[in-house]
C-alpha cells in the first residue's frame, strides 16, 4: 500500500465530476487499499478519488475512530447513488484537500444510497448521523462540489484569503499534498 499526495483545493481535479467505474480490476483494488492508507494517513474519515487525482467514481470511508462509531466497518463505496434524503442536520466539517478550515454544513440527517462494494457487488444501505454526513461529503467530491460550496457567501468571502493560501500550498500537514496551479486564462 502506498500513500498517496492528496490534491488541496483550487487543483482543477477536485471540480471535475468523476467517471463510473465499469469492472473492478486489480488496479482498482490496489487504489482502495492507497486510498485507506492515504485516508488513515491523514486522519481522516472519508476520502473521494479525485481527492488523490483520480478520475474514478470511487470513495471509501471508516468512521470507526470516532467515539460513538467503534463497531462501524469500513466502506469502499463505487458509483454511488442517492436514493433518498429525509431530516437536516447542521454539523461542523473538514476536508483532506482543505486543511485547516472547518464550518458548519448543513445536510440529510438520513439517506438511503445504492453503490456497488470492492466485489462489484450491488449493495444498498440506509445511513444516518456521521456515517450519511461522511458519505454525502464524498459524494459530493465525486461530483466536483466541496463543502466549502454549502457556505454562504458571506463565510466564502471571509474564507478567501485562506483558501487562496492552501491553493498555493501554504498550508501544513502531516500528508503528502500536491499543489496544482490554476490554468492560465487565456487572452
Amino acid at each position: 500500500m502506498s500513500i498517496l499526495p492528496v490534491y488541496l483545493y483550487g487543483s482543477e481535479v477536485l471540480r471535475t465530476k468523476t467517471q463510473p467505474i465499469a469492472e473492478v480490476s486489480d488496479q482498482t483494488i490496489q487504489l482502495i487499499q492507497d486510498m485507506f492508507a492515504t485516508m488513515r494517513e491523514a486522519s481522516g474519515i472519508g476520502l473521494a478519488a479525485n481527492q488523490v487525482g483520480r478520475e474514478e467514481r470511487l470513495l471509501v470511508v471508516d468512521i470507526s475512530d470516532a467515539e460513538e462509531n467503534k463497531e462501524a466497518k469500513p466502506l469502499v463505496i463505487i458509483n454511488p447513488e442517492i436514493l433518498a434524503e429525509d431530516g437536516e442536520a447542521e454539523l461542523e466539517e473538514g476536508c483532506l484537500s482543505i486543511p485547516e478550515i472547518r464550518d458548519k454544513v448543513t445536510r440529510a440527517e438520513n439517506i438511503r444510497v445504492r453503490f456497488r462494494d470492492a466485489n462489484f457487488k450491488k449493495q444498498e444501505i440506509e445511513a444516518d448521523g456521521m456515517l450519511a454526513r461522511v458519505i454525502l461529503h464524498e459524494i459530493d467530491h465525486l461530483d466536483g462540489v466541496l463543502f466549502t460550496d454549502h457556505l454562504s457567501a458571506t463565510k466564502r468571502a471571509l474564507l478567501k484569503s485562506k483558501l487562496k493560501k492552501i491553493s498555493k500550498g501554504e498550508v501544513e500537514t502531516k500528508y503528502p499534498v500536491v499543489v496544482v496551479p490554476p490554468p492560465k486564462k487565456k487572452r
